[in-house]
Parts: structure tokens; sequence; C-alpha cells
């Protein structure tokens, strides 16, 4: 009788090594770029140059490595907790080949200086289609796995992941809605204060259901997995998915205090990203409190220690951000580099652990070994990567309020006590620190791709690390 996989897992497998190589492309990119700050002859070409490479660096770390690990994650959980193979098998695998031709396409188009220079949608209308069907795809596999589910109820993890894939496509379409005019050149149909208000609406709300929603998906799943502990309130999970998913989308004017978006809308974002503090710490406390009675777990679980220490910086990134849409605090933070502080925090505490966390639950289980190579590797990615983001937070933070406080410093003739280039000199070594910080977090993922290729290549597949899982009768 014909043995096979009960799960459709190679998708899953293809993603979850692609979430790795890209890891280290964009974060690759991202200390060459914190390099060129301090030493601007680094800017050899205008094809890597610092305005062309930093957006190559958001869109390889956010929808690269960030996205790879959400395709990679949703397309495990949502077969595991629906006990269901995922629907159109040929679909899914459409999704992960025209995902990595997408990010290759970014690749060539970016440092080219073809960008539509609309943050987190630099893009140009081709492959913004090709994005498209990319995601009306994922949306068919998804959601069509979790119609033909055989459990009564849907897990909460996919509540998050089914919102983040629905709100995503609303957001792309609207914000790239774009009149073309060669076959690498558009103009946005929006004008002016319009134009960036729909831009940040986009550019929020990808930060609100790309880099959170979706990886709430995560921490839902994995967490109480590793913890080998039931969600510690799954009414408090419900409550959570709905003020969350409703919040987020009104706080994107905040990143337009001072400007010349209307008042009322500017306070409407400052009111709603203080309310969204709300939601955002309730699901930190949820997932902190799901170790209950496993507290010991984190002395010898590095795995447990990524999802965890994740949640924390969560928690950190979602006080920061409700306090700097303050309009008092941001206009103080606002164009420093408190701001790229506060990004990193979330960027490379809350998205980089969590999903690195969850590779590490992941890789052995989808080639059947009985762990990663090295367990104690992972502890060493661990502390290399947590240092890193301190440093590298740490800096920016200084940083930013040195810089916010010296622009706004006046003489008592009414006149700059300072130059803005005596502020550049002065975050000079801050720079420094930055680039070391960045380096301990790049090294960090070089460990995890090592291992997790020794794992790969390693030994025969240990058949009983996941029995169920693995083969069934046909």
């Amino acid at each position: 009788m014909e043995l096979r996989e009960t799960y459709n897992y190679t998708v899953v497998r293809q993603f979850a090594l692609m979430t790795v190589v890209w890891g280290v492309v964009g974060m690759l990119v991202g200390v060459l770029i914190a390099a060129q700050l301090i030493w601007p002859e680094l800017n050899v070409t205008p094809w890597l140059s610092y305005g062309r490479l930093r957006p190559l660096h958001t869109n390889a770390v956010i929808f690269a490595f960030g996205g790879s690990a959400l395709f990679t994650t949703s397309y495990y959980v949502v077969q595991r907790t629906c006990h269901a193979r995922l629907f159109a098998p040929a679909l899914a695998s459409f999704t992960f080949w025209g995902w990595q031709a997408v990010i290759v396409l970014a690749a060539i188009t970016l440092p080219l200086g073809i960008s539509t220079a609309k943050e987190y949608a630099e893009l140009e209308w081709p492959i913004d289609i090709l994005i498209t069907l990319v995601w009306v795809s994922y949306a068919v596999v998804f959601f069509g796995t979790v119609a033909k589910r055989k459990t009564p109820h849907i897990y909460v993890a996919n509540w998050f992941f089914g919102a983040f894939i629905l709100t995503v496509a609303v957001l792309h379409l609207v914000n790239s809605a774009a009149v073309p005019v060669t076959f690498w050149k558009s103009y946005s149909v929006y004008a002016g204060v319009q134009d960036a208000m729909v831009q940040w609406w986009y550019g929020h709300n990808a930060v609100g259901f790309f880099l959170t929603a979706g990886f709430l998906g995560m921490m839902y799943y994995f967490i109480p997995k590793q913890a080998e502990r039931p969600i510690y309130s799954y009414r408090l999970s419900v409550v959570h998915f709905w003020a969350l998913i409703f919040t987020y989308m009104w706080a994107g004017p905040h990143h337009l205090h001072y400007t010349a978006l209307p008042d009322w809308a500017q306070s409407l974002g400052m009111i709603f990203s203080l309310i969204l503090l709300a939601p955002s710490w309730g699901g930190m406390i949820n997932g902190i409190m799901t170790l209950s009675g496993a507290w010991h777990k984190l002395r010898d679980d590095p795995i447990l220690k990524f999802l965890v220490v994740s949640l924390s910086f969560y928690g950190m990134s979602t006080f920061e951000g409700p306090m700097m849409a303050i309009k008092t605090v941001n206009a103080l933070s606002h164009y420093t580099d408190w701001t790229v502080g506060h990004v990193h925090s979330g960027a490379l505490g809350w998205v980089g652990l969590v999903s690195m966390g969850s590779l590490y639950y992941l890789i052995p289980r989808l080639y059947g070994r009985a762990t990663m190579h090295s367990v104690q590797l992972i502890n060493v990615h661990f502390w290399v990567a947590t240092i890193g983001i301190v440093l590298y937070i740490a800096a920016m933070w200084i940083a930013g309020v040195m810089q916010g406080l010296m622009w706004r410093a006046v003489n008592d003739d009414g006149t700059l006590t300072y130059s803005f280039a005596e502020s550049v000199k002065a975050t000079y070594p801050y720079y420094v620190i930055r680039l070391m910080g960045g380096l301990l977090y790049f090294s960090g993922m070089l460990i995890m791709a090592w291992n997790v290729w020794k794992t790969v290549a390693g030994q025969r597949p240990f058949e009983a690390s996941i029995p169920a899982v693995r083969v069934a009768h046909a």
C-alpha cells in the first residue's frame, strides 16, 4: 500500500529554507548601509549607494525574510490546527515561486533606481501585479484549507493569519494604485497630502498587519507548543484579536504630525495609537502568562528563550510607539534616529526573534530530525542576537533624543545653537555602536544558517520525532 505524507510539507520546507537565506541577505545589506553612514566612501557606485540599498534592505527584511516566515508558519499552522492538507497544492507551489520572483525582481530593480519612492511600497507596477497574483493565490490556499477543516472551531492563530492576509491585500491594492507611463515607471493616482495619508495608512498598517498580526499568529501557536502549556486565556486571545485589528486601522496619521494633514486627522491618529496600547499589551501578557508553571523551562530551552524574549520586545515596542505618537513627544522624536531605534526594536526584537524561534521549532519536524544539529548553537545565537539588538536600539535611542534636543536648541537671540552638521558629527559614535550591534545580529543569522544546513543535510531522518505526521496509509 502506498505511503504518503499526511500534510503538505513541501511548500513549508521551501519557504522555511528561503526564510533563512533571505534573512542572511537582508541583514547583510543592513550592515552595509549602516557602515556607509560611518564611511561614506563605501557608496562606491550609484546602484550600491545608501539611497538605493536602504529600500532594498527594508524590502528584503520585511517581505523576503518576514514574508517567507509568514508563509511557512501559516501553511504549517493552518494544516495542523484544521487537520486538513493544504487546499490547491499547485497554487501553494505557485505562491512560493511567485514570491521568490518578486524578491529577485526587487533585488534587481531597486539598486537600478527603479522605484515609486513610496516607503515599503517602492516596487513598480509590473511587480505589484505579480504580488497581487501571488497574494490572491495565498488567500485561496489559506482560506480554502480553513473551509475544509475537520475541526469545528478555528484556532485563534488562524484568525490572525487570516486578518493579515485580507488586510495586506486591501492595503496593497489601494496604496499601489498608479498610472503607468512606461514599463518601469508609473505615477500614483493620489497627489499631495492625500497621497501622504494613503501612504501612511498603508505604511503603518503594514507594520500592524504584516509585521504584527501575522507574527501574533506564530506566537499563539508556537509558544503553547514549545512550552507544552495551553494558551493562558483563549477568551483574552479573541478580545485581543478584535480590539487589535479594529484599532490599528486608524493609527497611520501619527506619521504625519505637524504636516499639511488636517489637525483633526493627526489627533485622531494619536488617540487611536494610545488606545492601541491596550490590545497590544493584552496579547503580550497572554503569551507570557502561557508560561505559568513552566518558567523553569527557560533555563534549558533556547527556543523558548527566543519566543518569550520576542514578546518582551513586542511589549516594549508597542508601549514606545503610542508614546511617540503623542504630539509633544513626536515634536522631539520625529525625523531623528529615535524612530530608527523604535522600528528596529520591533523588527529585530519582535519579528526577528519570534521568526527564528518558530523556525528552530519547525526545521527538525519538517525534516524528521530529533532536534536541531546543535542545541548549544541555538543558545549562542540567542545571546549574540539579543546583545546585538540592545546595542543597536540603545545607540539609536540616545542618538535620537540628542538629535531632537540639538535641533530645537536656540540662543537667546532666537538663532539655532547648533548647525545640522554639528548634530551629524555628534551622532557619529552612535552609528559605530549601531554597526557593532548589527554585525552581532547578522552573525547570529549566519550561525542559524549553518545550524539549519547541518540539520537538513545531517543524519537519516528520525521517524519517531513526528510519528503522527510523517506517514499514513493512502
